[in-house]
């Protein structure tokens, strides 16, 4: 899951950062408000964390923006402030929810995946494909029921195959969504988890779920579609 993290105090956000991507997440930093206006509004995320003491737009003003241009990505709203008022208006300017400073990460952990369950009706709560399903509430995925562990890498690689099941990704469309939007280093990293992902959901299981196209990318097969060759 890829999330945007809109937050001015260094510490905070190097340390909400580095737990964020532990736990499997792709994570963009922006430091001030239009910074973090201009991410939300150019690319595509899961969810933003959006702090409201922000210099050059504080955040009510980017969340004004956001739901005016039509971007409905779930705003969780993070400050330093406490109170009734604060979160009224939040709320009536379209966020999702609202966490007060200091805050427990494992809770912030778990308000920002049910954002992403609750915020994203289009997608199905449970993702398959044939027999195999990745439940993004729980992190479990399986084939036939059978449980399949998998890294926080490779349950990255998997959850976007299946998001986009059925069509053609690229190395890079990968590296900018499962790795870091600004990953400088070789393409053929991808190679190497989509080879540990066929060993662990594909090989003990006799299938090919996941099909190499040659000179474009990768396409995760769903077994809707029948084959005309």
């Amino acid at each position: 899951m890829k999330v945007l993290l809109v937050e001015d105090e260094p510490r905070f956000a190097a340390t909400l950062t580095m737990g964020l991507r532990a736990e499997g997440f792709v994570v963009v930093h922006a430091d001030n408000g239009p910074d973090g206006l201009w991410e939300a509004t150019e690319n595509d995320f899961d969810v933003i964390v959006l702090d409201i003491m922000l210099p050059g737009l504080n955040g009510y003003q980017v969340l004004r923006k956001l739901r005016a241009r039509e971007v409905w990505t779930p705003v969780l709203m993070l400050t330093a402030k406490d109170g009734d008022y604060d979160q009224t208006d939040a709320f009536d300017l379209g966020a999702d929810d609202y966490l007060s400073k200091p805050v427990a990460f494992i809770v912030l952990l778990a308000r920002l995946r049910a954002l992403v369950r609750r915020g994203a009706p289009q997608r199905p709560v449970v993702l398959t494909a044939g027999t195999l399903s990745l439940d993004p509430a729980r992190r479990v995925v399986s084939r036939h029921s059978i449980p399949i562990e998998l890294t926080p890498r490779e349950y990255g690689v998997l959850e976007y195959l299946m998001r986009h099941k059925d069509t053609v990704v690229t190395k890079h469309d990968m590296l900018q969504h499962v790795w870091d939007a600004h990953h400088a280093g070789p393409d053929n990293v991808v190679e190497v988890y989509v080879g540990y992902l066929r060993r662990k959901i594909d090989t003990p299981f006799g299938t090919n779920t996941i099909q190499t196209i040659r000179g474009a990318g990768y396409r995760l097969e769903s077994g809707e579609f029948a084959s005309d060759t």
